[in-house]
């Protein structure tokens, strides 16, 4: 768990949660070391980019040739973006292929508190421990709005958690997907991480990793893989995110705006994969929620970020301090890779709705604990939504 990670963009937002982030994990990379293999640009190192990028890109002097050609991975200070109108994320072609994706299974270890609960403010008993259950492949129809955040980060590769959600811009053609702000930007002491992209369903026939070695990338991504190019997460988790101490929890959530690697054959994320849940940003208090299902892939022991689990649970309230919003929490042994997975619960019309998202959890992975969206979600998931209306 936070162990989970992050994005951004023009308007910003950011929050994720440190008390064991659960959702983001790095690959073996150590900050400062060569990148394995794997994490290396393909041979083809075809960069797909709009004028306005490039123009961003050049503002910073970045070379797009030696970007291309591994100067994405200079995390000095001077090269990482930080501030919410910096974000840049040039598709490279073929860089996540089922090897890298499988290279990125593996959370960080990171120490965090075994609980933050305090007197700040509203914090209910520890829940019970919920045991993640096993989502039915194939995942394409059981779960058709789930899938992972893969991105590029100073300690190597990591993952991450998401969800595909509504844009009210773009009816029934939403590119849109919801997360974690810790998956998207490594908050105040960092910057925004780069090549982040989101597969949709993916490993959809829940073949365990020895079969995955020879799996066809198609197995893997059978919707192909969305490279983000817009993000945006609060001002909150930019300004006080943090690893541990659950620091910017209330407000780490992010949305990143997608397109396809390849061109794609016209169709929105949304119509390929036939799903997109409404984001409920007035969400009832506990009391009124008799369950929510945190949905996720979980990558730390006992699991391996292969295949998708769920936790239902009825919610109780954890509040990290007085000045801020109490977040929803609930019982779930997920573990880190499980970060910026949403949380689901049924709307006042009986239909579902996306109502938070995995943000921080203890060590020992008995609960997890996610944000109540309200007007600082709003704010970014309308930013987003009217920065692409009619796109």
């Amino acid at each position: 768990m936070r162990p989970i990670r992050p994005t951004l963009a023009a308007a910003s937002l950011a929050a994720v949660l440190a008390l064991t982030a659960t959702a983001c994990g790095p690959g073996e990379d150590n900050a400062g070391d060569k990148p394995s293999a794997p994490a290396a640009a393909p041979t083809d190192g075809k960069i797909t980019i709009p004028d306005e990028l490039k123009d961003r890109l050049k503002a910073h002097g970045i070379d797009l040739d030696k970007w291309r050609n591994g100067e994405w991975k200079n995390w000095d200070k001077d090269k990482w973006l930080r501030e919410a109108q910096d974000f840049v994320n040039p598709i490279i072609e073929g860089l996540w292929d089922p090897d890298r994706m499988r290279d990125a299974e593996k959370p960080p270890e990171q120490p965090i508190d075994e609980d933050i609960s305090g007197d700040e403010g509203v914090t209910d008993p520890t829940p019970a421990r919920v045991s993640a259950a096993a989502v039915a492949a194939p995942y394409r129809t059981s779960a058709p709005e789930a899938g992972k955040v893969f991105f590029d980060g100073p300690e190597g590769s990591m993952v991450c958690s998401a969800t595909v959600v509504k844009d009210p811009a773009n009816p029934g053609k939403s590119n849109m997907v919801w997360t974690a702000g810790h998956c998207v930007h490594a908050g105040k002491k960092g910057g925004w991480y780069r090549n982040i992209a989101f597969v949709p369903s993916y490993n959809d026939g829940a073949k365990p990793s020895a079969q995955l070695e020879s799996a066809t990338k198609e197995e893997i991504a059978p919707h192909g893989v969305w490279w983000g190019d817009w993000a945006q997460t609060s001002d909150q988790w930019i300004g006080q995110g943090a690893k541990t101490g659950g620091q910017g929890a209330p407000f780490d959530f992010a949305v990143i705006h997608v397109t396809p690697e390849k061109g794609g054959t016209g169709k929105s994320l949304e119509e390929t994969v036939g799903s997109a849940l409404p984001v409920d940003f007035n969400a009832p208090a506990v009391g009124q929620i008799t369950k929510i299902t945190a949905t996720g892939y979980p990558a730390a022991p006992p699991f391996d970020g292969e295949k998708m689990f769920q936790c239902p649970d009825e919610p109780g309230r954890l509040s990290v301090k007085t000045n801020e919003p109490t977040m929803y929490r609930i019982g779930c042994t997920m573990t880190g890779g499980s970060s910026g997975g949403g949380w689901v619960a049924n709307g006042k019309d009986g239909k579902p709705a996306l109502v938070s998202n995995t943000s921080i959890g203890p060590v020992s992975a008995g609960w997890l604990a996610g944000p109540r969206l309200g007007p600082e979600a709003k704010a970014v998931y309308d930013a987003v939504s009217e920065k692409f209306a009619g796109q």
